[in-house]
């Protein structure tokens, strides 16, 4: 199974997989709504992440009645939203990291009180003392 971004397809079995003219792949390449790869004889190769925009694109069109510029917008904002979903996930992934180091900070050190508010560390959390308990 080739690798996802692996472009591997020339245009007649790019074109035979998703049931399109090769010079509708053509088109949709000229007007940016696909980039395949080019071989060092500049022919065009398609990934399977390729192969998928194409499909996408031709259900938007055959299924859903999009024009070509409204495919264009969707494509757009499809790509933008799986790329903010990627920075969500990394933005998540550093704040974990950064609470579990201050838990760690926190576990390692005794607590110093407050003035006025007398404070323990019981089982990794912050307790006030009862009243009188000091």
């Amino acid at each position: 199974m080739p690798d996802h971004n692996e472009a591997c397809y020339a245009i007649s079995a790019a074109a035979r997989l998703v049931k399109m003219h090769p010079q509708t792949l053509r088109y949709y390449e000229r007007l940016g709504l696909i980039q395949p790869s080019r071989s060092r004889g500049k022919i065009r190769l398609y990934s399977p992440r390729d192969i998928e925009r194409l499909l996408q694109i031709r259900r938007l069109v055959n299924d859903l009645g999009v024009n070509l510029a409204g495919v264009e917008v969707i494509l757009r904002l499809t790509d933008r939203v799986a790329e903010l979903e990627r920075e969500l996930v990394r933005q998540r992934q550093l704040f974990e990291a950064e609470i579990a180091r201050l838990r760690q900070q926190l576990a390692e050190r005794p607590a110093a009180p407050v003035e006025g508010e007398p404070l323990d560390i019981v089982e990794g959390e912050v307790r006030e003392r009862p009243p009188g308990d000091m």
